[in-house]
């Protein structure tokens, strides 16, 4: 790791590990098919970044080539990378080598991975423990994903959708719900319950797992690990009357609320500077998982209000002729119903607008129809065309699946195909007093900026 090269070194995850090797001295290289404010701030950092995919943008003295799961194997660097014999690494192995003699809290499973990695490396960071951190979203600008900490913790955001989780060795490991997404390489429950259930084996000997207690997916996992004659000690958070760590309140304060949890006996209340339960819970988890590392929770609990947010999960983008527009991640059925409940209560009396673009054809065949129900959440919705992403079309699967299905469960909801148009089809929808959220995985979120403008006119 002493010159690696990344092919797509601007991505949310390369571009933290690429960082944390420039500041720990690597000769960091790499392209990406555009240029962005993240590979600006990797040059900041002594990285040097190529726009575009050519053979020639790979050094003949790099020591690796450091690879997603997006990557091609068509790729002209990859197809160098080969033709000179320089050893090809996925990112889920370079990120492993970071955690290597630290000691590493890996956050995995659906909803919220970004939010609670965040949570952690914030809170963690306001103690004066220095962690070192890796995230999948910029915290308050760009190339804030990750830092090299001169602490002793590595807090990471451990990726199920292509089983690259199995490389960590976490000390403590969280898993915030397991649900059926990632259609490309799961075919069914029991393979994603396999999947984590090897990463409950990667936990050291003497570690923790830190998991949910409310939804179904989580407590079928907690069950085979307890059918088993050995594994981590188990720690569970929620609402549930037998959780471990039991959430007892939840109030919402606007665009923020208040968490009361009951975690060794002791009753904590603090700040959560997110709306709505499920972050309320992504904080509770943290909390469990810090406590579970040694961290006083007395201590931890109000740390965890130093965390104000980070980018595209319920982040406001601004306001304009009255209606404040807020921009959401949310792209799985379980996910846009839990921001659109706390959007909905942070709006009180206002109406909520969405503009929401699916993400992947293999994700809107399968779960199209329940992401059409959740748009039932709002007053009104636009929906763009899908977002494709890494994928190849699938014949007859088109975001018409999710309005017909929306229709269905009595939304309000028209489609829109033409992105450029989307903004001023919202803005005009829009009058003082509403909130708008952008919606989706893909680059939806540029158009937040956009709304504001027309609104402003």
């Amino acid at each position: 790791m002493t010159r690696p090269h990344f092919i797509g070194i601007g991505g949310a995850g390369m571009s933290g590990i690429a960082k944390i090797l420039a500041q720990r001295g690597a000769k960091v290289a790499g392209s990406d098919a555009k240029d962005s404010a993240t590979a600006d701030a990797l040059r900041a950092q002594g990285a040097t970044v190529h726009i575009g995919h050519a053979a020639e943008h790979l050094a003949d003295d790099a020591s690796c080539v450091v690879v997603s799961s997006a990557i091609r194997a068509d790729n002209p660097e990859l197809a160098r990378a080969t033709e000179l014999g320089i050893p090809v690494v996925h990112r889920s192995d370079a990120l492993a080598a970071l955690m290597d003699g630290l000691r590493p809290i890996a956050v995995a499973g659906t909803h919220g991975k970004t939010t609670t990695t965040s949570m952690l490396a914030v809170s963690l960071s306001s103690l004066g423990l220095h962690p070192s951190y890796a995230i999948g979203g910029d915290l308050d600008a760009p190339g804030s994903n990750a830092d090299h900490g001169t602490g002793e913790i590595f807090v990471a955001e451990a990726d199920e959708s292509d089983r690259s989780f199995h490389k960590y060795a976490p000390e403590v490991a969280i898993v915030l719900n397991v649900e059926l997404d990632h259609h490309a390489n799961y075919a069914s429950m029991d393979e994603i319950y396999e999947s984590f259930e090897t990463f409950a084996d990667r936990i050291v000997p003497g570690g923790t797992l830190v998991i949910a207690a409310d939804h179904e997916g989580a407590r079928e996992l907690t069950r085979r690990l307890a059918a088993r004659p050995s594994g981590p000690r188990v720690i569970t958070y929620g609402e549930s009357a037998d959780a471990d760590v039991r959430i007892t309140d939840v109030t919402p304060n606007g665009l923020k609320s208040e968490v009361t949890a009951v975690l060794d006996g002791t009753e904590l209340t603090f700040a959560v500077s997110v709306p709505g339960r499920h972050y309320a819970h992504n904080a509770v988890a943290a909390l469990a998982a810090g406590a579970a590392l040694g961290i006083p929770a007395a201590e931890l609990a109000p740390a965890l209000a130093s965390y104000t947010g980070v980018k595209r999960r319920l982040q406001l983008k601004g306001e304009a002729g009255g209606v404040q527009v807020v921009d959401s991640y949310a792209h799985h059925p379980t996910e846009m119903t839990a921001d659109l409940e706390a959007m909905r209560g942070a709006a009180a009396d206002a109406r909520l607008l969405v503009l929401f673009q699916p993400h992947l054809f293999s994700r809107t065949q399968e779960l199209g129809t329940e992401m059409g129900q959740a748009l039932a959440l709002a007053d009104a919705s636009v929906v763009l065309d899908i977002y494709p992403a890494r994928e190849d079309p699938i014949p007859g699967v088109t975001s018409a699946l999710i309005v017909d299905a929306a229709r269905a469960a009595g939304a309000d909801v028209r489609a829109v195909h033409d992105k450029d148009a989307a903004p001023a089809e919202i803005a005009g929808m829009a009058r003082p007093g509403d909130l708008v959220l952008t919606m989706g995985a893909g680059d939806v979120t540029d158009l937040g900026p956009r709304v504001l403008d027309h609104l402003s006119k």
